[in-house]
């Protein structure tokens, strides 16, 4: 076995009521964090919990109503998540979703729970993938905590790190190399990756990486508008990224993407570029040949069951 080998991690998720919209309790194996999530609806069933009465952190998260296509949170600690979760939902209309961390042995102090509020905030406003709704982002500098304890509470955010996707949010995820390595060239950034493209018929081209199960159009990519094609998926997608410039003006009936954008799909990419309803995996080709996206993939675990 090599080192730095990544091992496999057991997260069990747990239906409080038996149903996959209730109440749910995440946890992974051998950590001591308890996560539990809620909506709107079974909100009262994890205020109830005796878990929610004690120090920990909570996230409330739903749809931005500023921003089209955003996701908007907001984040606090208490010394009882059950009191403080309840005051912040009651002042924000957005929320959809509450989530709730505290531990199994109830063994977080204030300063533990102020520390994971502080980094949380920090690495959320890093990875910019969702709005902000808190209005100061507190110095984590100021959360004085013994050596020992900033290296528990680090891995208490590894774990967290895990987690939140598994229950559906992404807050955390760092933005792909291709997007935030921008001042080096496309080429240096995406060394390493196999680059798609869709060269059609209309002249329209674009090009394409896929890292971290996102699929990104690189920069001074092309995509047509005004096919008169109906967009049941992502009309509201490549209107949102036209109001905020990611695709600007190129001729006559074409955009241009300014900066590289990540989508969470080859599909959700293609219907942008081509401007209608598409299917990604066979739009895509592995650039310079006519191999489809699908076909790649499949040649990718042909591979992988041979070396296994």
């Amino acid at each position: 076995m090599s080192t730095g080998e990544t091992f496999g991690r057991t997260i069990q998720l747990f239906l409080v009521d038996g149903k996959p919209t209730g109440l749910r309790k995440a946890t992974i194996h051998g950590w001591t964090g308890v996560v539990l999530v809620s909506s709107q609806s079974t909100f009262a069933s994890l205020t109830s919990r005796e878990e929610v009465d004690r120090t920990g952190v909570y996230v409330l998260t739903g749809p931005d109503p500023d921003k089209q296509g955003m996701t908007r949170v907001y984040i606090g600690s208490a010394n009882s998540v059950r009191e403080r979760i309840k005051q912040s939902a009651e002042k924000r209309e957005f929320w959809e979703t509450a989530i709730a961390v505290t531990t199994s042995d109830d063994d977080l102090s204030k300063g533990h729970a102020e520390y994971l509020e502080a980094r949380l905030i920090e690495l959320t406003a890093q990875a910019g993938r969702v709005t902000l709704d808190n209005g100061t982002q507190p110095d984590t500098s100021r959360r004085r905590l013994p050596e020992a304890d900033v290296a528990n509470m680090e891995q208490f955010l590894a774990n967290l790190r895990i987690i939140l996707p598994v229950i559906g949010l992404d807050m955390l995820k760092p933005q792909p190399r291709a997007v935030t390595q921008t001042a080096k060239p496309v080429e240096e950034r995406t060394t390493g990756d196999v680059q798609f493209e869709i060269r059609h018929k209309s002249g329209v081209q674009a090009t394409a990486v896929e890292e971290d199960g996102e699929f990104i159009v690189l920069e001074g990519s092309e995509a047509l508008t005004g096919t008169g094609y109906v967009q049941q998926s992502y009309g509201g997608l490549k209107e949102k990224l036209i109001a905020d410039a990611v695709l600007i003006p190129h001729g006559a009936d074409k955009l241009r993407f300014a900066k590289p954008w990540p989508f969470n799909s080859p599909s959700a990419a293609a219907a942008v570029v081509l401007d209608r309803n598409s299917n990604g995996r066979t739009e895509w080709k592995v650039k310079g040949s006519k191999q489809s996206y699908h076909d790649w993939q499949q040649a990718q675990a042909a591979k992988q069951e041979v070396a296994e």
